[in-house]
């Protein structure tokens, strides 16, 4: 099972912070000395990888086949660290929701102490002071070490899976995993990361040709995702997972601009106010659309046949608090399947598509034309590279909705 917080290398501005010589010589042979065994049809290298430091297959990979082992005790944890008896001593002044503390102290303590024991593994971390991530992009910000390393922590570290019969223990810890945080992510990746009672386990998952990068997974991310937590997107059209959002709010605008008097619009907003009671919708909610799937289906469906279905069939619709007997008009609303909708569903469904569309202040054309002029697009800065990535995948995901509508 893989992990939802883990992050591809920035494929902008490397590092450039390597303490020495060859940082991977040193820490090829840390991993020798704490056990952690790679393949020997593997191996790091900045050649051949889309960023930064990452794993080439020397050879060509299985599927199934073993790629490196972890042992436990070579992860870096508030329990694994130097100070990790202070921590535990003050848990509970340490408590946080996201369980993110205790960690963050200990990578503190431990980048700060030149004999740390972890030295050769922060030698193949990226250079702080360059991360690509949004939350840096203002020029000041306080406390700076302590928040690269929030970044450092939701762009790499790791998240044990809960077992079915955890859900009452503490929340699981981040921790960081030595050689699978090199792993750059692919939507279509071909590695996974397995865990084990004695060590974590990469295994292939797909065959690797000798010379390709072996890719693990952060999960499935659209590419406003990947920018949030990891600083990068997947250039259109690599991202299988990418989503475009319609705010719920627009297809409650699209609703009113049918109406013609106000009668009409205080029976929408009755609708509204309806659906809102069910929470299919609220103020701040967004249908989420992907290539091959709608993600909020339930509620997407649920919105389009309130707002469509006549006047009478509402009212006995509210009276059953929306949950009646009779299933027959309910749709299955899928990405193959919007052709097939009730005209008044697709019209509604295409208007908001419109809106959504009018709110970039570019045109899909406009951008096809900047990607495909490869001189304009390199000097572009890699900040507005990404943000061009992000805004195309969603446009293109639009306007294949407009086409399903038509």
């Amino acid at each position: 099972m893989e992990s939802h917080t883990k992050r591809r290398r920035v494929a902008g501005p490397v590092g450039g912070g390597d303490p020495g010589p060859n940082p991977v010589v040193g820490f090829l042979s840390w991993c020798r000395q704490v056990g952690l065994e790679l393949s020997p049809k593997v191996t790091v290298s900045r050649q051949g990888t889309v960023a930064g430091y990452g794993m080439v297959a020397r050879e060509d990979v299985q599927p199934g086949e073993l790629l490196f082992a972890v042992p436990r005790a070579a992860l870096l944890s508030q329990h694994t660290c130097s100070v990790g008896s202070l921590l535990e001593r003050e848990q509970g002044a340490l408590q946080s929701e996201s369980g993110w503390v205790p960690l963050l102290l200990a990578l503190l303590h431990e980048l700060q102490d030149p004999a740390s024991h972890w030295s050769p593994y922060f030698a193949l971390w990226p250079e702080l002071g360059r991360l690509e991530h949004p939350m840096f992009c203002p020029r000041v910000h306080s406390l700076e070490l302590y928040h690269q390393l929030v970044a450092v922590v939701m762009a790499y570290s790791f998240q044990e899976p809960l077992e079915e019969d955890d859900d009452e223990k503490e929340p699981n810890c981040p921790l960081m995993v030595p050689a699978a945080d090199i792993l750059n992510h692919l939507a279509n990746h071909n590695a996974n990361l397995e865990y084990c009672t004695d060590c974590l386990r990469m295994v292939a998952t797909q065959p690797i040709p000798k010379g390709h990068e072996i890719f693990n997974t952060y999960g499935q991310m659209a590419n406003w995702q990947l920018l949030h937590m990891y600083g990068f997107v997947e250039p259109y059209p690599d991202n299988t997972d990418d989503t475009a959002d319609i705010q719920m709010v627009t297809v409650r605008e699209a609703a009113l601009q049918r109406t013609k008097v106000e009668a009409e619009r205080l029976c929408l907003f009755e609708r509204w106010d309806f659906l809102c009671k069910l929470e299919m919708v609220g103020e701040e909610g967004a249908f989420v659309i992907g290539w091959e799937e709608v993600l909020t289906e339930e509620e997407l469906t649920t919105t389009l046949k309130v707002l469509c279905m006549p006047a009478e069939e509402f009212r006995e619709f509210k009276d059953q608090n929306g949950w009646g007997d009779d299933k027959r008009e309910e749709k299955s609303l899928t990405i193959t399947s919007i052709p097939k909708l009730t005209a008044s569903w697709r019209q509604l469904l295409r208007d908001s598509v419109l809106l959504t569309l009018q709110t970039y202040t570019t045109d899909l054309k406009s951008e096809q034309e900047l990607l495909n002029n490869k001189e304009v697009y390199a000097q572009l800065s890699w900040r507005e590279q990404q943000a061009l990535q992000v805004r195309y995948g969603q446009k293109m995901i639009l306007h294949q909705l407009l086409k399903l509508t038509s």
